[in-house]
């Protein structure tokens, strides 16, 4: 199957974690009117709304979706809109709507079109507990307990049946915890690795809602946004994955996270709490084996723990000094 290139891009959940940072810097590589942001209610930043094209949508209602890719001429989508985690689980169904019926609309309307290419991220949420926790392989047992669990890997399943079905270029990657200095995270298990350093920053205490020897996989926003543009860039003839590669960079304890911290801030306290998502961090692996996307599209992360704490806590102190935290 040949290349397309990528000329007019649209992402949709735009104003969320990693949507906000990706659509950045898809303007800085591709220019500013050739990527279009869309969200469905939440209010766009103003560096989002002042640098190019934004449009609300609902990715549930197909009409809204097909109307910005005539009006703009897409060809190419990230589909970043999704309900993540811990909401998945206070609402089911909703995360269900907005992750595959969201989806499926995306696939048909790019398959329709013959566009150029499509990201669908899935995450670490599609493994379960009787998922290898340490070095999970990239092939492995997919039983997850979490409703979005469930989604991503049935999102991994429709797009390998597109991609083999209909020739669609379709890729995707299992993101881990993302941390990020710029937005608020929406309601995932991993959030207590972005809340803590605010909470070191303004208040010197937080209180963390999984226990101090919990460890899970994360990743510096930086290397999430290169990973998943790295991807998309890829030439095709070299990818045997296609929806589900997993991606690495480190794990770590909350513990070692706060203890991490506190070198920069040295009267930072943390106390532990755990609530009902520590249920769902449980199942989800310790480690992940990312050999196949180094191999297929050289994906190799920059950040480690100490590189990307003192990079946060430099960011938000910043903001924090301005007020704007």
């Amino acid at each position: 199957m040949s290349q397309k290139q990528m000329k007019k891009i649209l992402v949709t959940g735009a104003v969320g974690q990693i949507g906000s940072e990706l659509t950045m810097e898809l303007r800085k590589r591709y220019g500013n009117d050739n990527v279009l942001a869309t969200g469905r209610k939440t209010k766009p930043s103003e560096t989002l709304l002042n640098s190019g094209p934004f449009e609300f949508i609902d990715i549930t209602n197909r009409e809204t979706i097909e109307k910005v890719v005539d009006d703009y001429d897409i060809d190419t989508i990230y589909n970043m809109a999704a309900i993540l985690s811990a909401v998945g689980e206070e609402r089911p169904k909703v995360c269900w709507n907005v992750n595959i019926n969201g989806m499926y609309n995306i696939l048909e309307i790019v398959h329709e079109r013959e566009m150029a290419r499509v990201f669908v991220p899935s995450s670490i949420a599609a493994f379960g507990p009787e998922t290898p926790r340490e070095n999970t392989p990239q092939e492995t047992v997919l039983k997850p307990k979490t409703m979005y669990g469930v989604t991503k890997v049935a999102g991994e399943l429709l797009g390998d049946y597109y991609f083999k079905r209909f020739n669609l270029d379709i890729r995707g990657v299992r993101y881990p915890g993302i941390i990020s200095s710029e937005t608020l995270p929406g309601g995932g298990t991993t959030d207590y690795a972005v809340e803590i350093f605010y909470e070191a920053i303004k208040h010197k205490r937080y209180t963390c809602f999984v226990k101090e020897d919990t460890v899970l996989p994360m990743m510096y926003m930086p290397d999430c946004i290169k990973g998943t543009i790295d991807l998309m860039e890829a030439d095709i003839k070299k990818l045997k994955h296609h929806s589900d590669f997993n991606l690495a960079s480190m794990s770590f304890s909350a513990g070692e996270l706060a203890a991490e911290i506190k070198k920069h801030i040295p009267e930072f306290k943390c106390s532990y709490k755990p609530d009902f998502r520590q249920a769902i961090a449980d199942s989800w692996p310790k480690s992940i084996d990312d050999s196949a996307a180094r191999k297929e599209w050289g994906w190799k992360p920059t950040y480690d723990l100490p590189t990307a704490t003192k990079d946060m806590l430099e960011k938000l102190g910043k903001r924090y000094e301005e007020g704007n935290l």
